[in-house]
């Protein structure tokens, strides 16, 4: 039996028809094609799944794409504002040498990009406590921790805009 959805993903209404077991991570992947959202654990432990729903950070593989209907949904395709550009903190992974193999790096951005939505100048305990819920096997945190440090810190020199995390 296939249900109907209409979920908005990255800015675009996705009316689709999925069976009532179809876990958000695959709707975004099997569905949309938008295989920037990893499959890790499927148990909600590694953060790869992760995406913005109405802009809070949430494990995909956790929930049914029938529980996202007629919400927001924001992949790490989505954070920049046009293809081909990079976000503050996407560049700044870039510089710090955040990435490594590069399977929890969706993850971290999104967790990095929901921190600095909230409070735009975190301290490190603040960016350690926002990242501790995603596994990194390669960077040892300290990178990605910088990055977000360095992002930040672009932010408060920048002019007084609304920042572009």
């Amino acid at each position: 039996m296939l249900v109907p959805v209409e979920i908005k993903v990255n800015g675009v209404i996705q009316p689709r028809m999925v069976e009532p077991r179809t876990t958000l991570v695959d709707f975004l992947r099997e569905h949309l094609a938008l295989t920037g959202t990893h499959v890790g654990c499927e148990h909600g432990i590694c953060g790869a799944c992760s995406v913005l729903l109405n802009g809070d950070p949430v494990r995909s593989c956790c929930m049914f794409a029938v529980q996202a209907d007629g919400m927001s949904v924001t992949t790490v395709e989505g954070l920049a504002p046009e293809r081909g550009t990079l976000t503050r903190i996407q560049d700044a992974f870039c510089e710090q040498h955040a990435l490594q193999c590069g399977y929890c790096t969706p993850g971290m951005l999104i967790a990095c990009h929901a921190l600095v939505a909230q409070n735009p100048h975190p301290d490190e305990a603040q960016i350690r406590n926002a990242i501790d819920g995603n596994l990194c096997r390669c960077t040892g945190y300290q990178q990605i921790v910088d990055a977000v440090k360095l992002a930040t810190r672009a932010d408060q020199a920048a002019a007084p805009e609304a920042p572009n995390v």
